[in-house]
């Protein structure tokens, strides 16, 4: 049926801040290639002003969909292989259209990185989306990829070299640079409020292993204080995109039947510094929030293109196998949560389409569903680097 299909992947949102830049980057690197994209959205002005504005081809459609309109979404899922939506957040706007996706076997991937509303499509639609054909990928941007991929990335070093997986690994964030995306912050906030009438919701968050569809796992090492990492001899501290990374990686090793154990172990800090300083730092970034407050952007607003392209992060993962520790690093060379994130879940409607026929329908990571091929077209195009050290 998707052989019938007029389109690769329809970017929903395309007039949202990460919208446009997704758009951006489709033109710029697939609009004379044998990928077939189109852009949706709840404005047909707005949509066809995005089409002038940018000197689209002609060929690039525009549907015009609302999140509560069923006959819309329809209408655009029966024209597309994927929807790559940018529109959260996604608990209160994209259930729907993911159910439709998954009901009519469409593929489906997003920017989410919240664990309560895909703790509910897991269980609710995983055995329709396997009926279906429908491949759906949840946190294809900054959360989860890099994180989600360098573990894998280090495990299959580990595996290379020792001819065993690591049983556990260690995620310290090495630089930052860039602004945090708004959509984030919002996505926070909508959790924070769907405590309040399913307070059930807090044994999800605060579980590791909350997305593992029953699976309880080892006691994970606690990663919510600052502490002194004694094999990289520094100060680390919490790290607040921990919570949904870790539960993606856990779910990625349950997804490939646990190759790294049932009783793997993974913890995620950012690397604070060395010395009293880099304790205080540490300290300083514990009590704090960097996604709370009336300063971090609003859904819809961004940086300039200068912070963007400007903006970096690097990932360093060390993986324990016996008394060995082998390590790896991931980087990007854009800004994380805009810039970055809108080249990677365009690479990732890409891959899952193009390079992914095989893949069966399910609720998927990025790393259990197109783990080394999506490395490397993001190695290809999108301006990430997985590098031994």
């Amino acid at each position: 049926m998707n052989d019938l299909k007029n389109f690769d992947f329809v970017i929903f949102g395309a007039t949202g801040f990460t919208g446009k830049l997704v758009v951006e980057y489709a033109l710029e690197n697939y609009s004379d290639r044998e990928i077939s994209w189109a852009i949706a959205g709840r404005n047909t002005e707005k949509l066809q002003d995005l089409k002038n504005k940018m000197n689209l081809p002609e060929e690039i459609q525009i549907f015009k969909v609302d999140g509560d309109d069923q006959d819309s979404i329809d209408n655009m899922i029966n024209q597309t292989k994927c929807v790559l939506t940018t529109v959260g957040p996604y608990q209160l706007y994209g259930e729907k259209l993911i159910r439709s996706c998954i009901r009519s076997g469409t593929d489906y991937v997003d920017l989410c990185g919240e664990p309560g509303f895909m703790h509910k499509i897991i269980n609710e639609c995983s055995d329709e989306a396997k009926n279906s054909g429908s491949r759906v990928v949840f946190s294809c941007g900054f959360d989860s990829i890099p994180f989600d991929l360098g573990v894998l990335f280090v495990q299959e070093e580990a595996m290379k070299q020792t001819n065993k997986y690591a049983t556990s690994v260690r995620g310290r964030v090495r630089v930052m640079e860039g602004e945090f995306s708004g959509g984030t912050a919002a996505s926070m906030k909508a959790t924070m409020s769907s405590l309040k009438t399913n307070p059930d919701l807090i044994n999800v968050l605060i579980n590791p292993h909350g997305l593992c569809e029953g699976f309880q796992g080892a006691q994970q090492e606690d990663d919510t204080k600052p502490k002194y990492d004694e094999e990289l001899e520094t100060w680390v501290a919490p790290f607040f995109m921990a919570p949904i990374n870790t539960k993606n990686i856990h779910r990625t090793n349950k997804l490939m039947n646990h190759p790294y154990g049932e009783d793997f172990l993974y913890n995620e800090m950012w690397i604070s510094g060395p010395g009293e300083e880099g304790k205080a730092v540490a300290e300083m970034i514990g009590s704090t929030n960097p996604i709370a407050g009336d300063d971090v952007p609003k859904p819809g607003e961004g940086p300039s293109r200068e912070k963007r392209e400007n903006g970096s992060y690097e990932i360093l993962f060390c993986a324990d196998v016996d008394d060995d520790v082998f390590k790896i690093s991931v980087s990007g060379d854009m800004d994380p949560g805009y810039g970055s994130t809108s080249k990677m879940i365009a690479e990732s409607a890409i891959c899952l389409v193009k390079d992914m026929v095989d893949l069966e329908g399910g609720i998927y990571t990025p790393a259990a569903s197109m783990g080394k091929k999506l490395i490397k077209r993001l190695e290809d195009n999108a301006g990430l680097t997985f590098k031994v050290e």
